[in-house]
């Protein structure tokens, strides 16, 4: 009678543990060890270089520091959802998890642009420090609470490149009419420089640039930008990136899914994003230069920097779009000052420390 009240205690925990947040339960000798099984939806194209892989690693880690006990589903763009749905996606619960940028979700939240990247705003080193040390990451997922959401920063490609096009950029004049894929500010930025700017995913924009859809195109930078092919539909390779100098990418859980996890599980999830944050920023830190240099020695692609005219007024427009997005949202304005005086400080330091350095070891 003992032995058939000990086997039903143990098939009520079994059940009690495959109820909710997709969990499953097995015995060990330890007792009975709750797993789960999630799905995670990306913005990017299975397995791209950089974007692609960061959330595969971050599956990986997961499932190795769990024993096995959270294994996580990688799903594409297009494989489950479209590139631009994932926000809405993982808010309700289809997928416990995306891999995205919060620029696209603007729509959603006027702030959210913020926590990807702004027009000649913070690199890479700076976003990270604004996020976990200067309450930025605070804002971000006050943010996204109305959604159900949990951002956490899960990758950087360091500055980016300002784009290709078919056309040369000699003067502003040379932005009228000019069609281009760029997101987030960036975009709208262009848009008051007398461009028209498009959101477009990154599976379709080689076949926009070869179709005459568009005349230019931002993406990330060489690493990626050779694997995408741009460089066989456009001429001209523009830099800096003003309009992402140090884009954050986004790893966001359901809020319901994530407090269904025991708090082990939960400590690794936060774990793995912040070691897949790093990770991506030392890899497109060794591999743009040698993209970079195949681009321009094999292929033949005509690398430009925009004119001082160009980055000038790009930078006054931007400083206007900045405070009007400020004006129109008691949340945006509240990420925008943050931002702006972590800007300011860090700034004056790095003025004599990191750009101080990078003068004095060129000959």
């Amino acid at each position: 009678m003992m032995k058939n009240l000990a086997l039903l205690i143990l098939g009520c925990l079994f059940l009690a543990g495959c109820g909710g947040g997709g969990g499953e339960s097995a015995a060990t000798d330890g007792g009975v060890r709750q797993s789960f099984k999630w799905k995670l939806v990306t913005s990017w194209p299975k397995n791209y270089p950089g974007l692609g892989t960061a959330p595969e690693n971050f599956a990986r880690m997961v499932e190795r520091m769990s024993d096995g006990r959270l294994k996580i589903r990688v799903y594409g763009a297009g494989e489950l959802v479209p590139a631009l749905e994932v926000f809405d996606t993982v808010s309700q619960g289809t997928a416990e998890m995306g891999h995205a940028a919060a620029y696209y979700w603007k729509g959603k939240s006027v702030a959210a642009p913020f926590f990807t990247a702004i027009p000649f705003g913070l690199n890479a080193q700076e976003m990270n420090g604004w996020l976990h040390y200067g309450g930025g990451l605070e804002l971000w997922r006050e943010a996204y609470a109305p959604f159900n959401l949990i951002p956490f920063a899960a990758g950087s490609t360091g500055v980016q490149m300002g784009g290709w096009f078919n056309r040369e950029i000699n003067s502003m004049a040379d932005l009228k009419g000019l069609k281009m894929r760029i997101p987030g500010i960036g975009g709208e930025v262009m848009t008051r420089a007398g461009a028209q700017s498009v959101t477009i995913a990154g599976g379709d924009l080689y076949t926009s640039m070869q179709t005459g859809v568009i005349d230019a195109t931002e993406w990330v930078a060489p690493y990626n930008d050779m694997a995408l092919g741009f460089h066989q539909v456009a001429k001209y390779y523009y830099y800096p990136g003003w309009q992402e100098p140090g884009p954050i990418l986004e790893l966001v859980v359901n809020k319901d899914a994530f407090e269904s996890l025991p708090e082990d599980l939960q400590a690794m999830v936060e774990v793995a994003a912040r070691a897949v944050n790093q990770d991506m920023l030392d890899e497109y830190t060794a591999r743009n230069n040698a993209a970079l240099t195949e681009l321009v020695d094999k292929h033949g692609v005509v690398v430009r920097q925009f004119p001082r005219e160009v980055i000038d007024r790009l930078r006054e427009i931007s400083a206007v779009v900045l405070e009007e997005i400020a004006a129109s949202d008691p949340l945006a304005a509240r990420v925008y000052a943050s931002q702006k005086a972590f800007k300011d400080g860090v700034m004056d330091y790095h003025e004599i420390s990191e750009e101080a350095m990078y003068r004095a070891r060129r000959p």
